[in-house]
């Protein structure tokens, strides 16, 4: 199974890479597969961003990821 993490794009720097924010995590990854602005959100899947998302899907995501791990960590 794979798993794309939603994330806002906080950059967009020189050679088609984004500084992205996963909440609590900070990263580069490539913007080459999706047309974005800053201040979208993408799916990101090794170190891709794959697909734009809306905020409140992003926001939404984002909110179900954390619920998991911190149900995992229980």
């Amino acid at each position: 199974m794979c798993v794309a993490i939603p994330a806002e794009v906080l950059e967009i720097r020189d050679g088609n890479i984004g500084l992205v924010d996963y909440g609590d995590l900070k990263q580069e990854v490539r913007l080459d597969l999706v047309d974005v602005k800053v201040g979208e959100f993408v799916l990101v899947h090794v170190g891709f961003a794959i697909q734009r998302l809306s905020r409140e899907e992003g926001l939404e995501t984002r909110a179900l990821f954390k619920d998991v791990f911190s149900a995992m960590e229980n």
